[in-house]
């Protein structure tokens, strides 16, 4: 038979390992949505550039004529 203390602790061990393990997935989720975040905050700045450049470009060729 399993005495009080040793059961206690078992608890507290078992709660431990489930507690890192879902603070290591919502860490995860976190990284993963910041990941995601920048990258579409990268592509709108790469659209505005080119955007801007193709603005450029049209009203040179524009001038030219």
């Amino acid at each position: 038979m399993v005495g009080k203390f040793e059961s206690n602790k078992d608890l507290v061990q078992d709660l431990t390992e489930t507690t890192a393990t879902r603070v290591g997935n919502i860490a995860s989720i976190i990284t993963d949505a910041v990941k995601g975040v920048a990258r579409e905050v990268g592509d709108l700045i790469s659209d505005g550039l080119e955007m801007r450049e193709a603005t450029k470009k049209a009203q040179d060729d524009d001038t030219v004529d």
